[in-house]
């Protein structure tokens, strides 16, 4: 049975408190009183407390993006932006990969495949060529990456790795997720951009899928995977290639879609039996109030997506990892609980991924301390 035998995540040095990047947005020049009411409004609703960047002005070390002696925002052209990517992207995966073979208790010479996802920045040779150069991975690794499918590209990604398992029983496929949503940002008046100022951040996770290995500690097994898209929504959220930057929208008609859809689409897969434990894609508060709404779940039963947003806010493609990560974590997770993942991605697009706990009771190995911890990356 193909399992995800580890994960790990990452985020950068610089954290910065919700509070904080309100004021700083509310108080840009230009910006009417109405705007700032609203960018106030959206921040402190939001469920986050804090988010991580890789905008070192936050720390006083200036990066291009914020000038220190206005603390108005600087307006740097795409490649500008995307040349912070090429630098920290990598530091990022790098981190969360190491983490995620410590986990499962591989070594990367190991690793047979790579599967990387990202859609906050482009280079080539990219994060996966430098996965394979720099973790030391062997140079016959397979090398697939997922491009720009936005928060819900983590489950395409272990999907094509439950694929490779499928089609080669050895395989040992690495999986991360890596995204810099913080340098896209940039104040506006525009109600989704303000929306997606209060709640992207930066962040990076990993996962070691195989069905070669056995697990060191508690896996998941992946029983499938399945796509939907929502009768409407492909204007509410979009992202595309501006001049200064990635432009996100992100409507308020999203949260509303997903309630109105979301039990319809997850039907076939809800008639397979009850599901024990929920793993969604944090988008918002928003996104996740409807959804509980909608599926009537017990208050607590989204806990660990809401944990994941307040602590980090939402990391694109990485977000969801983290999530998985706090579940395989749980003290309380037992054998053969099934567990449904969700991710909402531009579209309206709904990835779903049917996964099973599987907790081992065996001596674990002691070449490589467990590891589900956060990594910070280096500057």
């Amino acid at each position: 049975m193909t399992a995800i035998l580890g994960i790990a995540t990452a985020v950068p040095a610089t954290a910065v408190s919700q509070r904080a990047v309100r004021d700083l947005f509310a108080a840009q020049p230009g910006i009417s009183r109405l705007t700032a009411r609203l960018i106030r409004a959206a921040f402190d609703r939001s469920a986050i407390d804090i988010r991580h960047t890789v905008l070192t002005d936050f720390d006083g070390v200036p990066s291009g993006f914020i000038n220190s002696e206005t603390s108005a925002f600087e307006r740097p052209t795409t490649a500008q932006r995307n040349a912070i990517y090429v630098e920290q992207a990598p530091k990022l995966f790098a981190q969360a990969a190491r983490g995620a073979l410590q986990a499962a208790g591989v070594v990367a010479s190991e690793i047979t495949h790579v599967v990387t996802a990202s859609c906050t920045g482009f280079f080539a040779p990219g994060p996966d060529f430098r996965l394979v150069r720099d973790l030391g991975i062997p140079s016959s690794a397979q090398r697939d990456h997922v491009g720009f499918l936005g928060c819900a590209a983590a489950f395409p990604a272990l999907r094509a790795a439950y694929r490779i398992c499928a089609a080669d029983p050895g395989a040992v496929v690495l999986v991360a997720c890596g995204e810099l949503c913080s340098i896209h940002l940039a104040p506006s008046s525009d109600t989704d951009q303000i929306l997606a100022s209060a709640v992207f951040a930066d962040g990076a996770g990993a996962a070691i899928v195989s069905a070669a290995r056995a697990a060191r500690g508690p896996s998941l097994v992946m029983d499938g995977f399945a796509t939907r898209l929502t009768s409407e929504g492909a204007d509410d959220m979009q992202w595309i290639i501006g001049d200064h930057g990635f432009e996100m929208t992100l409507t308020q008609e999203v949260p509303r879609i997903i309630e109105r859809e979301v039990v319809g689409l997850l039907a076939p897969v809800l008639a397979r039996g009850e599901i024990d434990r929920w793993a969604v894609h944090p988008g918002g508060r928003s996104i996740l109030d409807r959804f509980e709404h909608a599926m009537g779940l017990a208050p607590n039963a989204l806990d660990h997506s809401r944990e994941v947003l307040r602590a980090y806010g939402n990391m694109s493609s990485a977000t969801v990892l983290f999530v998985l990560q706090r579940l395989l974590a749980d003290a309380t997770l037992t054998d053969g609980e099934r567990i449904l993942g969700i991710a909402f991605g531009p579209g309206l697009t709904v990835e779903i991924a049917e996964l099973r706990a599987r907790v081992s009771t065996a001596p674990q190995p002691s070449r490589a301390a467990p590891a589900l911890a956060l990594a910070r990356a280096p500057r």
